[in-house]
C-alpha cells in the first residue's frame, strides 16, 4: 500500500496551495463558504495532477531507473506494475475532470486545460526547450486561476505575473540539477542538450530579480494600497527577497535545486521567511 501511495506522489500537493493566494489576497479567506470552496477545490486539483504524474512515471520508467534518486519511484523499481498505474491514472483523470465540473464549471474548464496540457507535456513537449519549463510555469497560472474560479474572483494580473516568473525560476532550477547529474554522467532528460549550465545560471538569475521587482511593484501600486488601506505592504518584499537569495544559495553554492518542494519541507530559513511573510501580510490586511 506504501508503494501506492508513493506513486501519487502525494510530496508534491504542496504546490497546489497556489490555488489558496486569490482568497488570500482578497481579504476573505475567512468566509467559511469561500474556504470550502477552495479547499475542495484544493483537494481535486491534487487527485488530478496526481493521474499526470503517473504518466509521466510510466513515459520515463527507463530514464528514471538510470536516475539516483528516481530509480527507487514505485513504477520504475517495479513495486507497482504498468497495467495497474495505468489504471489508477485513468480513473483519478476522469473523476477529477467530472468532480472539478460539478464544483464549478469554470473551474471544470481549468482543470481540464491542466490535464491537457501536462498529457502533450509528457508526450513530448518536455523535450523541448525552453517551452518545458514554460508549461511548468503555466500549470501554477492554472492553479491560481483555478483558485479563483471557485470563489468568483477575478485573479490580478499581479498574481498571475508573479505566480508565472516565480514558477518558471523554480523550474530553471530543477534542470541546472539535470545539467549537473549529466554532467556526472548520468542522462537523466533528453532536452538537456539545448540548456547549458551558463545559460540557466543567468536566466535564473534574471528570473529572480524579475520577481523581486514584480513584487515590490505590486506592494507599492496605488491599486493595493488603497484596496488594503495601508502603505506598508512593502515590508513584506523583505522576506521575499530572503527567500529567493537563499533558495539561491542552495543552487549556486550547494548545487541543490533539483527538487523545489523538498526545499520548501527541509529548509528551515525558506520556512522562517514563509511563515514571517503570512504573518507580515496578516497585519497588514486583517489588523
Amino acid at each position: 500500500m506504501l508503494e501506492y501511495i508513493k506513486l501519487l506522489r502525494p510530496q508534491q500537493y504542496i504546490k497546489n496551495v497556489f490555488l489558496f493566494l486569490p482568497l488570500l489576497f482578497s481579504e476573505n479567506i475567512m468566509q467559511i463558504g469561500l474556504l470550502t470552496n477552495s479547499f475542495l477545490a484544493f483537494l481535486i486539483f491534487c487527485f488530478s495532477a496526481s493521474s499526470v504524474y503517473i504518466i509521466n512515471d510510466i513515459r520515463d520508467v527507463e530514464q528514471d531507473r538510470m536516475h539516483p534518486h528516481k530509480k527507487d519511484r514505485p513504477i520504475a523499481s517495479g513495486a507497482v506494475p504498468v497495467g495497474q498505474a495505468l489504471f489508477i491514472s485513468v480513473s483519478l483523470m476522469l473523476g477529477g475532470i467530472i468532480t472539478s465540473f460539478l464544483l464549478h464549471t469554470a473551474f471544470g474548464v481549468i482543470m481540464t486545460t491542466y490535464l491537457v496540457m501536462n498529457l502533450a507535456y509528457s508526450f513530448g513537449l518536455k523535450r523541448v526547450t525552453i517551452l518545458d519549463v514554460t508549461i511548468i510555469a503555466i500549470g501554477f497560472v492554472l492553479r491560481v486561476l483555478a483558485g479563483a474560479a471557485v470563489v468568483e474572483i477575478v485573479a490580478s494580473m499581479w498574481i498571475v505575473l508573479m505566480t508565472f516568473l516565480l514558477a518558471l525560476f523554480l523550474a530553471l532550477g530543477k534542470r541546472r540539477d539535470d545539467l549537473l547529474l549529466s554532467r556526472d554522467g548520468l542522462e537523466t532528460r533528453r532536452n538537456i542538450d539545448g540548456y547549458s549550465l551558463r545559460f540557466v545560471n543567468l536566466a535564473m538569475t534574471i528570473m529572480a530579480t524579475v520577481v523581486i521587482v514584480c513584487y515590490i511593484m505590486y506592494t507599492i501600486s496605488y491599486e493595493v494600497q488603497s484596496r488594503v488601506d495601508s502603505e506598508h505592504l512593502y515590508l513584506s518584499s523583505v522576506f521575499v527577497i530572503l527567500g529567493i537569495l537563499r533558495y539561491m544559495q542552495r543552487t549556486f553554492v550547494e548545487n541543490n535545486s533539483g527538487n523545489p518542494t523538498m526545499a520548501l519541507y527541509q529548509d528551515r530559513f525558506i520556512q522562517v521567511c514563509i511563515i514571517l511573510w503570512l504573518i507580515s501580510l496578516a497585519l497588514v490586511y486583517y489588523v
